[in-house]
């Protein structure tokens, strides 16, 4: 064949001399028979360098060449491409100006791909030519943005059925779809990950030019993940179709939940809620393990008189337990405890919660539902036309629900709630606040328990050195302090803790309504008179309890400082 017979790129290798003329007849000849493009058969068998062959390609088709190493990944608008097409086509967009996408492409005769991305897009389309292997590189980085580098995916994915996640509307959604494949296992990745590191809460956050994922766990909160900002929407929607939300509703916060499979006998419950923010929907998932249910009382980290004084109380025929505290602090799980403990055939048991956490067998749960007329004083009224033993609320929030729990407890039921107070004195104040009157308060109330949980130290932690008179102002007694070490956490941690912490325990104030106690509520005592009175009369507060946690080197003098007030 003679060399005036070659036409661009093969003529134009053989006048540089990069390649001889039987070589290139013999590439344009397999290239024919493979039915693929001449720069594409000379990138495979590695015959001309990448570079050198997009330079010819520009210079002989009249393309710009492109430098990806100046592109910013994260302005690109890749979004607006299935990431299916890209890897089709072998092209990527690079950027838009005005009505016109720009995209990178290796062969300069890919006019499929030009056309496709026209027809996807209504917008004009235009090839910038980059070296094969940039352009490789560049495909990397543009979907390591919105699959690889979402979160190390890996094989553990496979551990559990996908679709048993959803708890409805199974077959109305594509679990398997390409173009949102990255984000669904993402999604699944957050959630199994969560699960493993012992987290309580995954916060998905958008803010205006970043998004992160944080888990709370043990209490204190920690970045995760932060997948590209371009993905918020397709992860809250992805959150939304899971919990059998109203994808197209985004104005508007809606709650949901998630039932997650890990195995036969192991299922891991979500309470989902959406909050729309300035820059996107904030999405929070709480993880409702139900078995931390049944842990039993002894782990919780009661006091030995702590813990009979609870029982006790557990065993009356009548009378109100409440449990107080922030959120997160553990009431639920100390409700559940109790209620386990009651959970027999002899009882007739009901619960109103907003929502249900955790499903327990033998307990009448009743799910509060305000849109239809099922708040709790409708549940409460309810519950005593069915022949209770016990009650448990999910919260007092109000004086209608407060009267009737107060009247069931006189009534021969024992109620058992909580309320969002700092301490039980103050839980006792708030009741008269709320409109309760003095009288049904001292009859009713039997057991106030205010609690905190703080982080647990791990088996590496370390001794600490802390000047006695420091120890004293701290509000230990001197007596506490003979022969007795103060630990603190291993910031470095092992390979079994989180820094230095695994888990974490309750801390307590538990208050009987002794008859002393009764008489100075009869008499319109403020939160501090009775916070003195139980103090006089052997109920340790918060702080005491605290404090006893870290001479037993359960806990830090640093975290008790910072879930307990000094």
């Amino acid at each position: 064949m003679a060399n005036t017979k070659l036409t661009g790129l093969a003529r134009q290798l053989i006048h540089e001399k990069i390649l001889d003329e039987a070589t290139v007849i013999n590439a344009c000849q397999c290239a024919c028979d493979d039915k693929i493009s001449l720069t594409t058969y000379l990138t495979q068998k590695r015959l001309v360098d990448d570079h050198t062959l997009a330079r010819i390609n520009a210079e002989m088709f009249g393309m710009p060449l492109f430098n990806i190493d100046a592109l910013d990944f994260s302005q690109t608008p890749k979004d607006i491409i299935p990431e299916s097409m890209l890897r089709k086509h072998n092209a990527f967009p690079l950027f838009k100006r005005g009505k016109t996408l720009f995209i990178a492409v290796s062969d300069p005769t890919n006019e499929e791909a030009v056309e496709a991305f026209r027809f996807n897009t209504g917008l004009n389309t235009e090839a910038i030519l980059v070296p094969v292997t940039t352009l490789a590189l560049g495909m990397e980085k543009l979907l390591d943005s919105s699959e690889d580098a979402l979160s190390d995916l890996n094989d553990d994915m496979d551990s559990f059925d996908i679709e048993e996640i959803v708890e409805e509307k199974k077959e109305a959604i594509d679990f398997k779809g390409d173009d949102d494949a990255p984000v669904v296992r993402f999604v699944n990745k957050m959630l199994l990950s969560a699960i493993k590191k012992g987290a309580s809460d995954i916060h998905f956050e958008p803010y205006e030019k970043s998004y992160r994922v944080r888990f709370r766990i043990d209490g204190i909160l920690q970045a995760f993940a932060k997948p590209p900002v371009t993905l918020s929407l397709k992860i809250s929607s992805r959150l939304k179709i899971m919990s059998s939300m109203d994808i197209s509703e985004r104005r508007k916060p809606q709650d949901g939940r998630i039932k997650l499979k890990l195995s036969k006998i192991k299922a891991i419950d979500f309470r989902v809620n959406t909050l729309p923010t300035l820059w996107g929907e904030k999405v929070v998932l709480r993880i409702l393990d139900a078995s931390v249910a049944t842990i039993g009382i002894d782990s919780l980290g009661y006091e030995p008189d702590q813990k009979e004084i609870f029982l006790k109380a557990l065993h009356r025929p009548q009378g109100m337990i409440l449990v107080t505290g922030p959120t997160g602090s553990g009431k639920t799980v100390s409700l559940y405890s109790g209620l386990n403990i009651l959970n027999s055939v002899e009882r007739n048991i009901s619960t109103a919660e907003d929502p249900v956490e955790i499903n327990l067998e033998g307990i009448n749960q009743v799910n509060i539902n305000a849109k239809h007329g099922l708040d709790f004083s409708e549940a409460l009224r309810n519950f005593l036309r069915q022949d209770p033993d016990v009650i448990m609320v999910g919260e007092v929030r109000d004086l209608e629900t407060a009267n009737i729990a107060i009247k069931a407890a006189q009534t021969g039921h024992m109620v058992l709630s909580t309320l969002h107070t700092n301490s039980a004195a103050e839980t006792l104040t708030r009741l008269h606040n709320m409109g309760i009157p003095l009288f049904h308060i001292a009859t009713s109330v039997t057991l106030i328990i205010a609690q905190r949980l703080a982080r647990r130290l791990c088996s590496c932690k370390q001794k600490l050195d802390i000047p006695l008179a420091t120890l004293l102002e701290e509000g230990f007694t001197s007596t506490q302090l003979k022969d007795i070490d103060i630990y603190t956490h291993n910031e470095e941690g092992c390979d079994k803790c989180n820094h230095g912490y695994k888990g974490r325990v309750g801390i307590y104030e538990v208050v009987s309504i002794t008859p002393t106690i009764q008489s100075m509520i009869m008499s319109d005592g403020n939160s501090m008179q009775i916070a003195a009175q139980a103090d006089k009369e052997g109920f340790n507060n918060l702080r005491k309890s605290g404090l006893l946690k870290v001479l037993q080197g359960i806990t830090t003098l640093e975290e008790i400082n910072r879930v307990t007030q000094l």
